[in-house]
């Protein structure tokens, strides 16, 4: 059985072996014979003497400290799961990460630009809008025009002061709406668990629970747990009615939210969808125009 001081010798060769030279800018080169990286070449990527990288991975050295396991988390360029696995392996506590990130990595991104079909958009762990593509900007208005801290799925679900929603430039109906409600509030504090010290998310629940009953009475419930999935009416202004299922899928470090609109598939809601698609992104300012001049 593995020692505390192998384990972590171990864990640290594997992760080093995995990361390839061009990963971290350097030259692969034909006469290399490590797998990933050297010894040398991560002691000088995390600012530490490549003694001290061989005593660690030999288990001559158990008690790293937080820097250098900090340090050596950027150089193998581990994701926050196996970060955290290293401190604890160096019996230290892992970081609480205080600040919801709004990046999204180049793997999500080359997912997210396959997904032509769909109406897709990205939310932050606090369900800031960060990202969309154009179907969703053709099926539910560009929210561009939206100032960028009102971009928010939790703002539009919880409205303020008669604030109308934000996120789309036409109705949209939840087949589901007290579930969905219970959901967004519980995946709010489930989040507040993750980034306890994030002041944006502190700030958004304040606004809520100070200006909105509904979400109030929620948030002293007390439930835990995540927004899945949900059924919409989409009222489009060029195609009519369109019914959309609605997909969440989560990104495990940093909590981004993928949400994925869908219309079941030989069905006239998908023909309806496609059309959206095909009429680009509708101009509210030009309908409200045409509206006036008929009404003239």
């Amino acid at each position: 059985m593995a020692t505390h001081a192998t384990e972590l010798g171990a864990t640290l060769r594997a992760w080093r072996d995995r990361v390839s030279p061009a990963a971290v800018g350097l030259p692969s080169g034909r006469a290399r014979r490590a797998k990933g990286l050297r010894r040398e070449e991560l002691a000088e990527l995390a600012g530490i003497s490549v003694d001290y990288v061989v005593r660690l991975e030999q288990g001559r050295f158990t008690t790293p400290s937080a820097q250098v396991v900090a340090a050596l988390a950027r150089a193998l360029q581990l994701r926050i799961a196996e970060r955290d696995h290293l401190f604890r392996l160096a019996r230290l506590v892992p970081p609480t990460d205080g600040e919801i990130s709004d990046h999204i990595p180049p793997g999500i991104h080359r997912v997210l630009h396959r997904l032509g079909d769909a109406a897709v958009a990205v939310f932050a762990a606090d369900w800031q809008l960060i990202w969309w593509n154009r179907g969703w900007a053709a099926l539910l208005g560009d929210p561009s025009s939206t100032p960028r801290a009102l971009r928010n799925f939790a703002r539009d679900s919880f409205p303020i002061d008669g604030d109308g929603p934000r996120l789309s430039q036409w109705p949209v109906t939840s087949l589901a709406r007290d579930t969905v409600e219970a959901a967004v509030v519980a995946d709010l504090r489930r989040a507040t668990g993750r980034f306890p010290n994030n002041t944006r998310l502190t700030n958004l629940i304040r606004v809520l629970t100070a200006g909105n009953h509904r979400f109030a009475e929620l948030w002293t419930a007390g439930a835990v747990g995540a927004h899945r999935e949900d059924h919409k009416i989409v009222e489009h202004p060029t195609v009519g009615p369109i019914a959309v299922d609605c997909d969440v899928m989560t990104d495990g470090d940093a909590e981004l939210k993928i949400v994925i609109l869908t219309a079941a598939p030989d069905t006239e809601d998908e023909t309806k969808l496609r059309l959206a698609f095909l009429s680009g992104v509708p101009d509210p300012a030009r309908r409200s125009r045409e509206h006036a001049n008929r009404s003239a």
